[in-house]
């Protein structure tokens, strides 16, 4: 019995299972290599979704650091341009596309909320629509395409330290989300064993292990600086 699904191949784990036997690791972790590669891309539709929400409930952007957010927004464009240029299929970069959009909403949101809105965040943004879809439309040299892919395993880790040291200074995270950051932190452990299983180049186990050091450090930072909770006054 022969079944193929998004390009997964499920014969060897039902011929095991007709046959009462646990699937061989050679058969089931690359299977469940894409089933999670997949997963992410899924995953990735809600990404920043609650760090959006917290934005506009809040209308504050207290704890944020604002140069972690642009350089993610960086970052991101030029892995979807690198991913687009190389032509690589949709499942291997997906979760980019959706990761992109919604970081762009957070950062507008941010310069919209920051109380210290200026001209360099009009010029920051011009320079960002003028450039941006030269990058995506691969209307760049190969050798610029690739040196700029090598950067970027540092712009995401440089784009956490501004935020992580805002924590450390402040002992608050403010409107952080710990929903958005464990999601990101599972999805590096997800990328991490993706990398080893598909024997992915060591510059994306890199990345991957990289993004789960600093945004695991996140995760704890907003678990370690929650606010102790407010005593509720008995009546006399």
């Amino acid at each position: 019995m022969q079944l193929q699904f998004a390009g997964m191949d499920f014969t060897c784990v039902l011929d095991s299972l007709e046959k009462y036997q646990i699937p061989e690791k050679d058969c089931f972790l690359p299977l469940l290599s894409k089933s999670l590669g997949y997963a992410i891309v899924c995953g990735s539709v809600f990404l920043k979704v609650p760090q959006i929400y917290l934005i506009l409930r809040s209308k504050s952007i207290k704890g944020l650091s604002v140069p972690s957010f642009e350089l993610e927004v960086a970052g991101f464009t030029i892995a979807l341009a690198y991913c687009l240029f190389k032509q690589l299929p949709f499942s291997a970069y997906g979760e980019l596309v959706f990761i992109l959009l919604q970081s762009l909403v957070c950062l507008a949101l941010i310069y919209y909320y920051s109380p210290h809105r200026g001209k360099g965040v009009w010029i920051k943004s011009a320079l960002y629509c003028a450039l941006a879809p030269t990058l995506l439309a691969g209307k760049l040299d190969a050798t610029l395409f690739e040196a700029l892919y090598a950067c970027q395993h540092a712009i995401f880790f440089f784009a956490r330290l501004p935020q992580i040291w805002e924590n450390f200074q402040t002992k608050n995270t403010g409107q952080l989300s710990f929903l958005t950051n464990f999601m990101a932190t599972g999805g590096c452990v997800v990328r991490t064993f993706t990398s080893i299983q598909e024997q992915a180049p060591v510059s994306m186990l890199v990345g991957s292990l990289l993004g789960l050091l600093t945004n695991g450090i996140v995760c704890a930072q907003i678990v370690a600086y929650q606010p102790p909770p407010k005593k509720v006054k008995k009546l006399e």
